[in-house]
């Protein structure tokens, strides 16, 4: 998820001067753009040896880590915001890891592709599993070993008593409010402790 205009709507999520945690931050573009255009400072995970070099190359700093192992480094409230962005669908351990987001961060920014989106369901009624531009990869080589969407996310927060701040789909870069589930390709929350 690296369009400007998608980094812009998570960007807005992140108070101004914010503390932030980003959980596989790729190669640092979403940390980067919070600490030019918003004051921000932090670091990222990551473990990809190609993407931690381009987070330094960036002048983000960045961390070697994979999430799988938790984030025990870090106390309670430590950060303003984690983001998991393009992540949590990624995990073996995802409610453990969004429980130990809302651990670490005041506040918690979670996006992720919405498996509800309607050319989704298309592909599922005609029999097979969906490849789109937000998920372009086949059934048997995709990365993503989660899928879920908008209101699966919305059960598993309550499930967790976060509390829902905001919430909101993105589709070609827009926020979708009306009927994110199926209308948007991306399902975005911003949670914090209830």
């Amino acid at each position: 998820m690296s369009d400007h205009a998608t980094m812009d709507a998570i960007a807005r999520l992140v108070p101004e001067g914010s503390r932030v945690l980003d959980l596989g931050c790729g190669d640092g573009a979403l940390l980067d753009l919070l600490q030019r255009t918003r004051g921000c400072s932090g670091y990222g995970i990551e473990i990809a040896d190609a993407n931690v070099l381009a987070c330094v190359r960036r002048g983000v700093d960045v961390i070697q880590l994979n999430l799988d192992e938790g984030l025990a480094m870090f106390g309670d409230n430590s950060f303003d915001v984690v983001l998991q962005i393009d992540t949590l669908q990624h995990l073996r351990n995802a409610e453990v890891m969004l429980r130990e987001t809302a651990r670490v961060g005041r506040s918690g920014v979670v996006a992720f592709p919405n498996f509800a989106h309607w050319p989704n369901r298309l592909s599922v009624l005609r029999g097979r599993m969906p490849v789109t531009r937000r998920l372009p990869y086949q059934w048997y080589d995709t990365p993503n070993i989660r899928v879920g969407t908008f209101k699966d996310f919305e059960m598993l927060a309550h499930k967790n008593r976060l509390r829902v701040k905001d919430a909101f789909g993105l589709q070609d870069g827009q926020v979708v409010r009306w009927l994110p589930n199926a209308r948007a390709g991306t399902a975005v929350f911003h949670f914090e402790h209830a």
